[in-house]
């Protein structure tokens, strides 16, 4: 009977969360179309500076005032949720899920550097945790339920049912693999067939398939150092941006630090929406144009757009927008992986530079968010492509060592300090 009513919730919450999915992601894109007067891409250069400007920094304030009034707006991102699982508690209302809803289009609909699939895993978490009492089940599987949720929450928004199964696997229920695997998959890929048909996934339009060119293998090997020095650049101008934030004004404004937060905030994504749109929002247009040779952008304003997404990701963070930084980072490894393959060309290298793109997105999120079997499914279910797939693996492996290394010497510069 257990196992029944548990195939039934999964089921359940699995559909209930794809058409919840669908509304947070036509919301989002609606509200960006209201927000710009069309799409931002296009309109935003023909807009008044002071409207681009006034965008983001009235969308945060409403954003922080809806915080202020409801916290669990802001928590129960992936990291959340997780520590959530393991402590086995969560108690939301439907008041939370509507409202998060809002808070989260109104951030990536403003403009705000951040992801959906932090919002999109407490949405399906939320709705399981409401399903579970109804199907009589014990408290103790209701880290079970909400695992299930999360999965069908980012397997729908991203409209990948593989790469969200394994994402929720590996950053959520690890620990309920083997024995409640089967539910997880089963909500998630009825979410992804819900959200298949109104949601856009990323596509690959130039697989090769098992067709395996070394030239793109042996490239990727000389990328491995370009793209782990843009890891550490990442880390380091990301928590430069934030330690100069919070030193000018957490201290002079301890109150009302939120909204002065959100008004900073806003106005830098405001100044970066006027240098290129293409550096603001969640990034997933930038990465499907990358993948796709979409672009034809020079070496420098790849570059200057790294630099600028680097900033509106910290700066979205800081000024409490509501979402997650897994299509972020996509984004910004998407684009080094492009300028690399850019600079190959113009070495008169026989390569595609959207190849590396494909390649750069995967491994830089991975990297960072510490998912390397997500990062591999991921690209093989975006691509398709062995040329993708098979450097993906072996960098994603090796970047994440060296990226360690950095660890473990300030680890071993902290011993020797105690010891001196």
């Amino acid at each position: 009977m257990q196992i029944k009513n548990l195939l039934l919730l999964s089921i359940i919450t699995g559909i209930i969360t794809g058409v919840v999915i669908v509304v947070y992601g036509l919301l989002t894109d609606f509200l960006k179309h209201i927000l710009f007067l069309g799409d931002p891409i296009e309109s935003i250069s023909h807009l008044p500076f002071w409207y681009v400007l006034s965008v983001p920094v009235i969308s945060i304030l409403f954003v922080n005032f809806l915080i202020s009034k409801v916290e669990s707006v802001k928590v129960y991102g992936v990291g959340e949720i997780a520590e959530a699982v393991v402590q086995n508690r969560m108690i939301f209302g439907i008041k939370d899920l509507i409202l998060k809803i809002i808070a989260s289009s109104v951030s990536l609909a403003s403009g705000f550097a951040v992801g959906n699939e932090g919002p999109s895993a407490a949405i399906g978490a939320m709705i399981a945790s409401k399903l579970h009492p109804l199907f009589n089940l014990p408290k103790e599987l209701l880290r079970i339920s909400i695992s299930i949720g999360a999965s069908g929450g980012i397997a729908a928004i991203f409209v990948s049912p593989v790469t969200g199964i394994m994402f929720a696997i590996e950053n959520i229920a690890y620990n309920f693999v083997r024995d409640y695997v089967e539910y997880l998959i089963i909500a998630g890929v009825l979410a992804f067939s819900v959200a298949l048909y109104f949601l856009e996934p990323l596509i690959f339009n130039y697989s090769s398939g098992k067709f395996l060119e070394y030239r793109y293998l042996f490239a990727s090997l000389v990328f491995i150092p370009v793209i782990t020095f843009f890891i550490y650049f990442y880390l380091w101008l990301k928590n430069s941006v934030l330690r100069f934030l919070n030193f000018k004004i957490s201290e002079k404004f301890e109150k009302y630090k939120n909204y002065i937060f959100g008004i900073t905030g806003g106005f830098i994504i405001g100044i970066i929406l006027l240098i290129s749109p293409f550096a603001a929002f969640s990034g997933h247009e930038v990465v499907y144009y990358l993948i796709n040779g979409k672009f034809n952008l020079p070496f420098t304003l790849i570059f200057l757009i790294i630099v600028l997404r680097i900033i509106a990701t910290a700066v979205s963070i800081y000024a409490n927008a509501v979402g997650g930084i897994f299509i972020a980072l996509m984004s910004i490894g998407a684009l080094v992986g492009y300028g690399f393959g850019e600079l190959l060309v113009n070495y008169g290298i026989n390569i595609e530079p959207f190849y590396f793109a494909a390649i750069g997105a995967a491994v830089f999120m991975g990297v960072n968010m510490k998912l390397p079997l997500t990062a591999v499914v991921m690209a093989l279910e975006i691509t398709y492509d062995y040329n993708v797939i098979v450097p993906t693996a072996i960098m994603v492996v090796i970047v994440s060592y060296l990226v360690s290394l950095n660890f473990e010497l300030h680890k071993l510069r902290f011993k020797i300090g105690e010891n001196r």
